[in-house]
């Protein structure tokens, strides 16, 4: 008689057939797959997923349950505490086996390891995988057995380890429970924001697993090849843009590295240094790792007592990209209009929040987290940290961006800040990162009153570096 106890796989952030650890696994085993996720966002404490994640979500479990579809079988969809939630399952279809790949933040990995232990001791066997890092964070140590802080150190540690080839699932194997459990509605999670801000996402993304593989030879097609300098180009397009699709696994780190070694040379400049931006997300599931109170405290703990000058105001026109900086504008629009924003540009808004603008780097980890659809815990901790200078291998706290130069250097031509900063469309380039410096005339020509159609600079540069100096060193004496 064939075993017809089917295998439960739980979906968290690895949603995707292809390169599933733990569904290759349970391929192999020979049981019937019941395929589950579980929607629990109070299970990651204040860190539940934000609107712009949540949307993304919403697609990749619609996407998901899709493929899930073409190959005979149905994505169960629960709402409630994972635990009982597993126990219901495995009670309806006498399930006696549960798998998942593994989860790195705290407190998830705690809740995983806890009902990791309930459930064997319910006598059900379970199995976790890695699908989500080339080398998982208990894995890297200093020489002395301690985390690395500083990314170098751990680059070298770490770049010529073997990395395992993506999971081989075997599709034509694949069979489901015959009678899957009764499954939510995927409308009744309300993933979906509220309010209609959305409207672009559908624009610039295609949420799919097939998409992020698209995506992926697309640029090592092309691209990857100038990505050393391309990288800081908010202008065209220089980048994988990968970033939300391993957020939530629909692709993982493995397939990226191995495509990338099969189909460019390592020793040149721009693959070489993509693959060290790969190894800078591993970075940062280190330090989330074995630093778990990161999220909401600085690594350097002296810089709780940081001078912060919090004003709701001048918060609320950094959010809504009303800063007087074009450059800025333009990536927190982009980020409010596309859910994403370019790395070089995140930094520069970073710097001008925490530095010019005093504001806590608390207070940018939490906006972008809400608007964000690539909102990684660990990246997004590790990126403010680093612009607030009180993280690991972070820029010094005297280290000030200044947001003209920035523009002028990496939005030569200024069509990046045309694109999202759409008032300012008829200021030459000559002024189009300093529009309050421009003639009268060319300024009536371009029908722009500066702090009427468009804002003057809500802090002027050297002033604001004076002052992010002067509370460095207020907090030193």
């Amino acid at each position: 008689m064939p075993n017809t106890t089917p295998t439960i796989i739980w979906f968290r952030k690895d949603l995707r057939l292809a390169d599933n650890s733990a569904l290759a696994a349970a391929i192999e085993v020979g049981e019937p797959i019941l395929p589950v996720f579980i929607w629990s966002p109070e299970e990651a404490d204040r860190w539940a997923p934000g609107a712009a994640s949540k949307w993304w979500l919403h697609h990749s479990l619609q996407s998901l349950a899709d493929t899930i579809s073409e190959h005979g079988g149905q994505l169960v969809l629960r709402e409630g505490e994972s635990l009982s939630v597993l126990r219901e399952l495995i009670e309806e279809t006498g399930a006696n086996r549960v798998h998942w790949n593994r989860r790195y933040e705290s407190p998830l990995r705690e809740l995983d390891a806890s009902i990791k232990k309930e459930l064997r001791e319910d006598g059900v066997e379970v199995e976790s995988f890695n699908s989500s890092l080339l080398n998982e964070p208990h894995t890297a140590s200093t020489g002395e057995g301690k985390p690395y802080k500083v990314y170098t150190p751990y680059w070298k540690k770490v770049k010529d380890r073997e990395i395992e080839s993506p999971a081989n699932v075997d599709l034509s194997s694949l069979s489901f429970a015959d009678k899957p459990s009764e499954s939510l509605n995927l409308e009744s999670l309300k993933l979906l924001p509220e309010i209609n801000w959305d409207t672009e996402f559908y624009e610039h993304w295609e949420v799919s697993e097939g998409a992020a593989m698209k995506r992926l030879d697309a640029f090592l097609s092309g691209p990857v090849e100038a990505y050393a300098t391309d990288r800081d180009r908010p202008d065209f397009d220089g980048t994988s843009s990968l970033s939300p699709y391993l957020h939530w696994g629909q692709i993982g780190p493995r397939q990226i590295v191995h495509q990338l070694k099969k189909k460019c040379n390592l020793l040149k400049k721009g693959p070489s240094t993509y693959l060290k931006e790969v190894y800078w997300r591993e970075f940062a599931y280190n330090v989330l790792y074995h630093f778990p109170n990161t999220p909401d405290e600085p690594l350097r703990s002296e810089y709780s007592s940081f001078p912060w000058q919090y004003d709701e105001e001048v918060l609320k026109a950094w959010q809504t990209g009303n800063t007087g900086y074009p450059i800025v504008d333009a990536g927190m629009r982009q980020l409010w209009q596309t859910g994403w924003m370019h790395n070089r540009v995140r930094m520069i808004v970073s710097s001008l929040l925490v530095k010019h603008l005093l504001h806590n780097w608390h207070e940018g980890a939490k906006w972008f987290w809400y608007t964000l659809v690539d909102a990684d815990l660990a990246s997004n901790t590790l990126g403010w940290q680093w612009s607030g200078g009180c993280g690991a291998d972070a820029a010094p706290y005297f280290r000030v961006f200044n947001p003209i130069i920035q523009g002028e250097k990496f939005d030569p031509d200024g069509k990046y800040v045309k694109r999202y900063v759409p008032e300012l469309e008829k200021i030459p380039t000559k002024y189009i990162h300093t529009p309050w410096e421009a003639p009268e005339g060319i300024l009536k020509h371009a029908n722009v009153e500066i702090g009427e159609d468009y804002p003057a600079p809500i802090i002027d540069h050297k002033e604001g570096r004076e002052r992010a100096l002067a509370a460095l060193d207020q907090f030193k004496g």
